[in-house]
């Protein structure tokens, strides 16, 4: 049995060294390409940070202007227009002018859902 520091079992390690060949070659053939995955890694960084996590909750019901989130979030418009434009970048939310503002939605249906479902299995494991 793999014993970790503490002396106590280690889950993590396979007591015994064995490969099971066709589950490595199942999972190899559905896993995608590494730069998918590097893109992937990169989409779930933005949601890493909890500024970008309240500007999109704060965009769920509607679209805001930088102001209004700037106000919503008790910060300065430069710290607000800093996160979206990462946001903008990642393709999680949108802007649209209109004369001199800036308004912002979510991108798509897409981030609602990834939003949701994060929530949704950290509320699960609260109760």
């Amino acid at each position: 049995m793999a014993l970790q520091k503490d002396n106590l079992p280690n889950e993590d390690l396979c007591e015994v060294a064995c490969v099971h060949p066709d589950a490595v070659k199942s999972a190899a053939e559905q896993m995608p390409d590494l730069d998918t995955l590097f893109s992937l890694a990169e989409l779930f960084k933005m949601f890493g940070d909890t500024t970008r996590i309240r500007i999109m909750c704060a965009l769920f019901e509607r679209e805001l202007c930088v102001c209004d989130i700037a106000e919503l979030l008790g910060m300065g418009q430069s710290a607000i227009s800093h996160q979206l434009r990462l946001l903008r970048t990642a393709s999680l939310v949108r802007v649209r002018r209109e004369g001199k503002s800036s308004y912002y939605s979510l991108d798509d249906e897409h981030v609602r859902l990834i939003f949701e479902m994060g929530l949704n299995h950290i509320q699960e494991g609260r109760n």
